[in-house]
């Protein structure tokens, strides 16, 4: 039993002693004092200078620097710094709390400790939720940067952002002028270009606000390498060549030489098979392609990751074709209508023809059918005329009966007033 656990326990023992001596180095370490007057001053619209004074009774053996972080709304943005400079530039966040803080530190000294932090807040002003939200910037072609933002949940419809932009080589902060509201979406675009043989491109500095005091400005920094998005290939032509088809579209003049590559998408009808072939040039050839069947091309760009750090492609081009075949809805199309039309085309036909031989040829009228209908009316006529005299003579009989029927009533009376006489 004692065996084994020799080892375990002297290396136990030799674990506390070093915690011993770590623990007595620690307690006999002298924490420097802490850096004074902390303060900021703005440089530009969203930018702060901050300054401190150096901490007293530094010993000279101290190789002292300072260490400084940034808190947003009580979060850390880990953004720690160290230097020997007795100052540091950074952005703002108007619409948020922002506290800065500093300590001393001496660099490999192991018989100090950092002092304390010191800390001061810069509050942000206006009420809450009025700070336009949402900010997306695009840098179209080098050559304009458009901005598109929200208005705050709190903030009235009547209120009117502004946006001012501002970078290192510009004298003064610039006033966005462009604007345009959909929907409730604001966008400003402006003018933004740099020379081409730059390789680095300063940080844009924008401040969006308002006029009245109640709403809250809000200040976000922008990596312009970030938000290029190339502009639209154009003027995309096709020919073939012995079996290859040739591609080649034009290259746009405001990025330098070798900073795009280009994406080809195309297909020859199936839309379940569209290939995709990234090239550097603005041009490219399909080999082994069907003599018989049509294709469709369409070209899109985007920066290459050595001279800019988006991921914005460009909108595709405007879909270009070559051949000759057509799809299986017009010949099924094609079927259907050819049947119909001949079939309407002969009964137009044979309806035209008919009336054609009428006209040519009309029908010869039979005597006999001229004949009958001509005695058959007389005919009739005398029918009629006949039935017409045996109902006036009928008519006469019975008058005259009811004629002579009186004669003979009053024949009487006058036979007897004769024998009176």
């Amino acid at each position: 039993m004692d065996g084994p656990a020799a080892p375990l326990r002297c290396r136990l023992l030799l674990a506390a002693a070093c915690c011993v001596a770590a623990a007595g180095t620690a307690a006999g370490a002298k924490v420097l004092p802490p850096p004074s007057n902390l303060d900021y001053s703005f440089i530009q619209m969203c930018t702060l200078n901050w300054t401190w004074n150096p901490p007293e009774n530094v010993s000279s053996s101290c190789d002292l620097e300072y260490s400084s972080d940034i808190v947003i709304d009580e979060v850390p943005q880990d953004k720690r710094e160290w230097s020997k400079s007795r100052f540091r530039v950074t952005h703002t966040y108007l619409n948020e709390e922002m506290r800065f803080k500093v300590r001393s530190e001496c660099k490999y000294d192991n018989t100090s400790e950092p002092s304390r932090w010191v800390e001061t807040a810069l509050l942000p002003k206006g009420i809450p939720g009025t700070a336009a939200v949402g900010l997306n910037c695009v840098w179209h072609n080098l050559e304009y940067m458009a901005c598109m933002w929200r208005p705050g949940e709190n903030a009235s419809r009547d209120t009117n952002y502004t946006l001012f932009y501002w970078f290192d080589g510009l004298e003064n902060q610039e006033k966005c002028n462009n604007y345009s509201v959909e929907q409730g979406n604001f966008e400003c675009v402006f003018k933004l270009s740099f020379p081409k043989l730059t390789n680095t491109y300063p940080a844009i500095s924008i401040l969006i606000r308002d006029d009245s005091e109640d709403i809250r400005p809000m200040c976000a920094s922008k990596n312009p390498t970030t938000l290029v998005k190339p502009a639209t290939p154009r003027r995309v032509t096709l020919s073939k060549i012995n079996d290859d088809i040739h591609v080649e579209w034009s290259h746009s003049d405001t990025f330098p030489e070798n900073c795009l590559f280009y994406e080809v998408k195309y297909h020859n009808g199936d839309l379940d098979t569209t290939p995709i072939i990234k090239v550097e040039n603005n041009y490219t050839s399909i080999p082994s392609i069907d003599p018989n069947s049509k294709y469709i091309f369409k070209v899109r760009a985007k920066p290459k990751p050595e001279c800019y750090s988006s991921e914005l492609y460009s909108d595709w081009s405007e879909e270009k074709s070559i051949g000759e075949k057509m799809d299986s809805t017009f010949y099924f199309v094609l079927i259907i209508t050819i049947p119909l039309i001949v079939a309407v085309s002969t009964i137009i036909l044979l309806v035209y023809l008919k009336r054609l031989k009428i006209l040519i040829l009309p029908p010869i009228p039979d005597p006999r059918e001229i004949l009958k209908l001509m005695f058959g009316d007389q005919n009739e006529d005398s029918q009629g005329c006949a039935k017409d005299d045996s109902v006036n003579t009928y008519d006469r009989l019975i008058k005259e009966e009811e004629i002579h029927s009186l004669v003979l009533t009053e024949t009487p009376e006058c036979t007897n007033s004769e024998k009176e006489n």
